[in-house]
């Protein structure tokens, strides 16, 4: 049996995204603490804020989540009173989200605990490269992975 060299994680771009995401989302959830959020969780108040009452299914796509996760996300938003559902006056299968006006007040408190963090953040890397990562990542989230590679089929990969 032989064996294959493994390439080093900085080699891979998952990997290194990954590590790069856990110390920077450590980070914002430092500075937001004082709020009693984290990171994602202020994410996805300022998410249902620019949503005007977004349907669950929408913010989980802008959110890249799966509903699982986003139900999940929402429960201690929900139970602290920061955000509620309701159903859709059209369509009754769609589970709309909006701000209580206690979620609106959090999402104000926390935005300045947030932009704390942007400012540290961007005097660390500078402002430009923080423009320019978020450009990278806004274009690598885009990207449809199911379209745009062929995986190949049983069939192919025995050949």
């Amino acid at each position: 049996m032989s064996k294959t060299a493994l390439p080093g994680l900085s080699l891979c771009n998952n990997a290194t995204l990954r590590r790069a995401a856990r110390k920077l989302g450590r980070f914002y959830d430092d500075v937001l603490s004082p709020s009693g959020l984290k990171g994602t969780q202020y994410g996805l108040l300022y998410q249902i804020h620019v949503g005007s009452e977004p349907a669950m299914g929408t913010i989980a796509e802008e959110m890249v989540m799966d509903l699982s996760a986003l139900g999940h996300t929402l429960k201690p938003l929900i139970r602290d009173g920061y955000v509620e559902t309701f159903t859709d006056k059209d369509d009754r299968r769609v589970k709309r989200v909006r701000l209580t006006p206690q979620g609106q007040t959090k999402l104000e408190e926390t935005t300045q605990l947030w932009s704390t963090a942007q400012q540290r953040f961007e005097a660390l890397v500078g402002k430009e490269q923080a423009a320019t990562l978020r450009v990278a990542l806004d274009e690598i989230a885009a990207l449809d992975f199911e379209l745009g590679f062929e995986m190949p089929t049983a069939a192919a990969r025995s050949d």
